[in-house]
């Protein structure tokens, strides 16, 4: 009786037949399993059905790491031991079904380094929330679909904050998503007069794990305030000063919703990095690639080369501009974060001696005319 228990609770936090066969192929019957809920600096927050306990991981795991993708994520789930007095030891990470990253760092900041991040694993459905007022951008929804589809997880749209406009030009919006994610599902939503919110909740179903992400400000919090009835997550306003979205949210965090539903609430994001998601692009413009398939040759580029079948379709008017720009400079951004710092140093090295042949060629000019 008590084991029948223990795997209904852990049915509940979203454990299934893929850990569970994934625990006996790699022998750690021994350990017991709990999934990663929280994540902060050093610690993980972990839940099972005994309790939630405060978890880290040992030095050798950390030694042995060779990237961030070793480290647990929130999302995971963990086989743990040496548990006592609410706190346990992470003693291995099982495999992954899916997994949403993105490359951290701010690309506008001289110095700054750009990380690998996982947003969150084992996640089946990510909802990219934006708010219609100054945040609503269709190539920044095309980001995070690309990280979505990469890691093998389903995206979906919510449009927040529609109290703020017209009714005409909600339909304008919503008319473009339309045209531009045909087959994704848009929720339109607002926690000031309730639209949408029902929706929202009998969308998301029971054993399902859900992600919302965006930039901060659009409403995310307060969205999952309302699934769970209860303000437990703390919100802020948009600052004055800036015009944008506070970091309310500073950690991500895992809720369990009365229905069943399983929610990850993350800090927002200002950039959306792309890693090595060359796959996830090919299949969000998955027009385009089909289209290059045609061309007249195999490492075309879709920007100059003679007998393009994707410049020939922008060309008529087929394959529509704005789509086409992003996809170039989203193909561009995941072969610069590819290339080795061998290969990026070369590179600037070539731009600086450009410059210099540049700048002497210039002044030669320049002494003639007078």
């Amino acid at each position: 009786m008590d084991n029948e228990v223990k795997k209904i609770k852990n049915k509940d936090l979203g454990y299934n037949d893929f850990f569970e066969s994934n625990r006996h192929k790699l022998k750690l019957e021994e350990f017991s399993v709990a999934r990663v809920i929280a994540e902060y600096r050093g610690s993980y927050k972990v839940k099972n059905e005994e309790g939630e306990y405060l978890a880290k991981v040992p030095g050798k795991k950390m030694f042995d790491a060779s990237s961030r993708e070793d480290y647990p994520a929130v999302g995971d789930w963990v086989t743990i031991n040496e548990v006592s007095s609410e706190q346990a030891v992470i003693h291995s990470i099982l495999p992954r079904k899916t997994i949403l990253k993105r490359i951290s760092g701010d690309k506008n900041r001289a110095g700054q380094k750009n990380k690998l991040q996982i947003i969150a694993t084992n996640i089946d459905e990510a909802f990219v929330v934006e708010s219609v007022d100054r945040d609503y951008n269709l190539n920044r929804f095309e980001r995070y679909f690309s990280i979505a589809n990469d890691g093998g997880v389903k995206p979906s749209i919510i449009l927040n904050k529609i109290d703020l406009i017209s009714q005409e030009e909600l339909d304008i919006k919503l008319t473009q998503l339309k045209n531009r994610f045909n087959d994704t599902s848009v929720i339109l939503t607002s926690t000031l007069t309730n639209d949408g919110l029902n929706e929202l909740k009998e969308y998301i179903l029971s054993g399902k794990n859900y992600c919302f992400l965006g930039s901060s400000g659009v409403g995310k919090s307060s969205l999952i305030n309302n699934l769970l009835e209860e303000d437990i997550i703390k919100t802020g306003d948009i600052s004055l000063s800036t015009d944008r979205g506070k970091h309310t949210t500073t950690s991500r965090e895992m809720y369990f919703l009365k229905n069943g539903g399983i929610v990850i609430d993350n800090p927002g994001m200002r950039e959306v990095g792309m890693a090595n998601i060359d796959t996830g692009i090919n299949n969000l413009f998955d027009e385009i690639t089909a289209l290059a398939t045609r061309c007249k040759y195999v490492d075309c580029t879709h920007s100059h080369e003679p007998g393009c079948e994707v410049l020939a379709s922008l060309k008529s008017g087929k394959l529509d501009k704005d789509k086409y720009s992003n996809y170039i400079n989203l193909k561009k951004e995941v072969e610069h974060y590819e290339m080795t710092d061998f290969e990026k140093k070369k590179k600037n090295r070539q731009f600086g001696k450009f410059l210099n042949k540049t700048k002497k060629e210039f002044k030669k000019h320049k002494h003639k005319d007078y």
